[in-house]
């Protein structure tokens, strides 16, 4: 059972992060945009159930949950504590599920090396900066020097995930891999 070690606002005031005791989500994130795709998974289906929720994102030692603007955090928390206390840890089952969402999906050629340098300054810089707010990122394509990127947890609906952290998303890839290189966010 995850044992909730501490509960973190984000910068997205619809969003709060849970650090956990234990992994949930082992190797790779689970983004669950809403609650049909959360069927197979029992701890973000119990999320949904509490109501008010609007996406669960998951990624190691922590869950992000974003809410819709109805309801507040004081009201929110215990409820949405007492189904991560209960839930079952990530050691043996559904964090490797097939199906499981994964950081990066398979685009183009693994051979492309302007895909490895994207991926590496992903992976090493930008990936665990939005992971410390709750959120994350899916490489979802290329094409020519436009990247294609959506957001998860946290950043999925945060107002800042359009304008400042897609800036310097795009500003850190311009300046590591390519100059002309363009960030849009889907």
């Amino acid at each position: 059972m995850p044992k909730i070690a501490e509960i973190e606002y984000t910068p997205n005031p619809n969003a709060v992060k849970f650090v956990l005791k234990e992994s949930v989500a082992v190797g790779f994130p689970k983004s669950f945009p809403n609650a049909e795709t959360a069927e197979h998974d029992d701890l973000a289906k119990n999320l949904f159930a509490v109501g008010n929720v609007t996406s669960v994102f998951m990624q190691d030692k922590f869950l992000t949950v974003t809410k819709t603007d109805d309801k507040g955090w004081p009201e929110m928390l215990p409820l949405l504590a007492a189904p991560i206390r209960a839930a079952a840890g990530a050691g043996g089952g559904q964090a490797n599920a097939p199906g499981a969402p994964r950081v990066f999906t398979k685009i183009e050629d693994e051979n492309d090396p302007m895909l490895k340098d994207i991926r590496m300054v992903l992976e090493s810089a930008i990936l665990p900066a939005l992971a410390a707010d709750g959120g994350g990122l899916e490489l979802v394509g290329r094409h020519e020097k436009q990247v294609m990127i959506r957001y998860m947890g946290a950043c999925g609906s945060c107002p800042a995930s359009l304008t400042g952290t897609l800036a310097a998303i795009e500003g850190m890839l311009q300046k590591e891999v390519d100059p002309e290189i363009v960030v849009i966010s889907v």
